[in-house]
């Protein structure tokens, strides 16, 4: 009895054409197969500490470079590590691909020759400071307590990342770097600088931005569970990186510079 399944027909049909020995033509027509594994929290930790690496040598070279006493190149590779940084953070953001290991290998290199200048500076130890290393030292340690803290915190289940607590935080950053771009431009234009000038407005502001920076880690950690669970590929755990860094490098400079608020009085 002879099939009318038109598949099965045309099925047979090439199986008698190519006949023994040769092969299908159905060969080569397979759909192409990503080869990309899911992600894990291995690929997590793994491709951040890399960036965490990456922006720690080339702060250190930064940071070494001023120390040489060569402060008008350590103070060029700040500026264009702080551009390049920014440039690149808003490439990946509006970027159709999410986690890409170039882009954020290049953030942290640039934010590294940025954290160098910047350490340097706001420590006190360009002025020669007694308590510059004391203070690098100290948020760098501040840094490390609160990433853990808020992990902690995560975990436990604590504080819930809602869409409601995404808006609002969101809302507040977005609010946050108003004002902070507000008071940049107050001080070219005027000199007058009421929230980055160490007075106690400047206290507060660091302070808001030290909290709004620990609750940006429960997002990252949320973004990174989410995407474990739904067995995205890890090439994203790159994206993840990147945000993680971002975030860490924020909280570390509000940190450095509120205590050198305090070392000043």
């Amino acid at each position: 009895m002879r099939s009318t399944n038109p598949v099965l027909k045309n099925l047979a049909g090439d199986e008698q054409q190519a006949g023994y020995g040769y092969p299908s033509q159905t060969e080569g027509y397979a759909p192409e197969v990503s080869q990309d594994r899911p992600l894990t929290v291995d690929d997590v930790v793994t491709k951040t500490g890399i960036t965490l690496a990456v922006i720690i040598a080339f702060a250190a070279v930064n940071f070494a470079i001023f120390i040489g006493g060569n402060a008008g190149l350590g103070s060029a590779l700040t500026l264009v590590g702080a551009i390049g940084a920014f440039v690149v953070t808003l490439v990946h953001v509006f970027s159709r691909k999410f986690g890409s290991a170039p882009l954020t290998l290049a953030y942290a290199a640039l934010e590294g020759l940025f954290l160098g200048g910047f350490s340097f500076v706001v420590s006190g130890w360009y002025v020669g400071s007694a308590n510059a290393s004391s203070l690098i030292f100290q948020a760098i340690l501040g840094t490390i307590g609160v990433f853990i803290g808020m992990l902690v915190v995560y975990r436990t289940g604590a504080i819930r990342v809602t869409p409601r607590f995404n808006r609002m935080l969101t809302g507040a950053i977005f609010g946050v770097a108003v004002m902070a771009i507000g008071n940049l431009l107050l001080y070219l234009f005027t000199g007058e600088n009421p929230l980055r000038g160490g007075g106690t407005m400047s206290i507060i502001f660091g302070i808001v931005c030290v909290v709004l920076a620990a609750l940006s880690f429960l997002q990252d950690f949320d973004l990174a569970d989410k995407m474990v669970r739904t067995n995205a590929p890890s090439q994203t755990a790159w994206g993840i990186a990147l945000g993680l860094a971002v975030t860490l490098v924020w909280l570390y400079t509000e940190i450095l510079r509120l205590l050198s608020y305090f070392n000043d009085r």
